[in-house]
This record gives structure tokens, sequence and C-alpha cells, in this order.
């Protein structure tokens, strides 16, 4: 039956989010998924079910993908209309996917060790190479600039500066991108996040050099 459940949750989130432009689509949420199982097995800790099931779910309320965050919220509870589910486990899964989004860094106690594991499975992806590709993918897509040194970078914000502020992709990476491996929450994620660190700051710096003319 859960085999069932998840071929069935893979199919509406192949659908709803297959082709996205911002770097949160298909294969976005199918290596969160492997992220997220592969880092409970590493922790011998949580239900793999729940980790898969909010892992597969994760963006299809995000309010940067819908028309608001309450239509987000009711497309996901129309999604779960369409199949069986426990209660406990079908809040378990909401829970999940409303706590672990960064929204601006905002901190959200986590209630569950599967939260935990698919707050840091999501929070891989958006560093190292894939996270260099989404942050320009979606920059490019929000109508933002690559770089532009005369803005500043921000410090604390509002999630209504994080979503519409001035900033840039460049920016991104230091209001949000440089900030995640220290917000991780297992010792498998923050190992897996040591080296993707590393390729963004030689990026950050290769593009700096290339910026300034500086090539040596």
């Amino acid at each position: 039956m859960t085999n069932q459940l998840i071929e069935i949750t893979e199919v509406y989130v192949r659908n709803e989010l297959g082709e996205d432009a911002t770097g949160h689509d298909w294969y976005h949420v199918d290596r969160v998924r492997r992220n997220a199982l592969s880092i409970g097995k590493k922790e011998k800790a949580g239900d793999p079910f729940i980790i898969e099931m909010a892992s597969l779910l994760h963006d299809i309320p995000d309010e940067k993908l819908n028309e608001s965050a309450e239509k987000g919220r009711a497309k996901l509870d129309s999604f779960f209309q369409t199949i069986e589910l426990a209660e406990g486990v079908k809040n378990h899964i909401i829970q999940i996917i409303e706590s672990i989004s960064y929204k601006g860094g905002r901190k959200m106690a986590l209630e569950s060790v599967e939260a935990k594991i698919v707050q840091d499975a999501d929070r891989l992806d958006a560093i190292g190479a894939i996270g260099i590709a989404r942050a320009f993918a979606y920059g490019g897509k929000k109508g933002q600039l690559i770089y532009d040194p005369h803005i500043k970078v921000r410090e604390e914000m509002s999630m209504e500066e994080y979503r519409n502020g001035k900033s840039t992709s460049i920016h991104h990476f230091y209001e949000k991108l440089l900030k995640l491996k220290e917000l991780l929450n297992t010792e498998a994620a923050k190992k897996m996040a040591e080296s993707r660190q590393q390729m963004m700051l030689d990026f950050l710096e290769q593009f700096y050099q290339e910026w300034d003319g500086q090539e040596s």
C-alpha cells in the first residue's frame, strides 16, 4: 500500500512541478527525496515513508510557486483528499512541510527527526554546483540582475523583504546559501555539505576575479 501511495504521489508531483523553471522542478524534488532517504539511513533515524512523502510534496504548497500561501495549502489539502492516509500520518507530513522552509532565515522549531532530515535534504540541494545553477535560474525567473556591487547585502529581513526586496543572484549567496551549512540538523548532512560549501566559495572568488578583470 505504501509503495502505491508513493507512486500516486510521484505522478501528481511530476504533473504539478515537472517543468518548473525556477529550480523547483521534478528533478529537484527527486534529489531531495533521495538525499533525505540517504540521510535517514545514515542517521538510522526517521520513518522512511513519512520522509519520502514529505520530500515529494514539500514544494506543492510553496507560496513562491502558487498565487498565495493559502492557495498552495489548499492544493496540498486537495491532493490528500484523493488518497487514503491515516489522519496522524497526514498531519505529520503537513507539519514537516510547513516547518522546513527558510523564509528569510526565520528559525522554526522542528518537531520531529523526519522534519530535520527533509529540511537538511532540501537545503543541501540549495548549495554546491546544483545550488549555484538553481540560484541563477530562480533569479532570472524573478527578473533579478546577476550582480550589482552598489546593492547592499540584507542582513535582517522580514518575509516580505526576503520575497520581494531588491537583491541580485550573487547577493542571494550571502543572504541565504552560504548560511545553510551551519543550519543543518544532522551529522550526515553536515558532512555532505562540506564540499558543496567550498564549491560556492570557489565560484564566488572566480566570479569576482572575472567581474573586476583581474584573472591571473
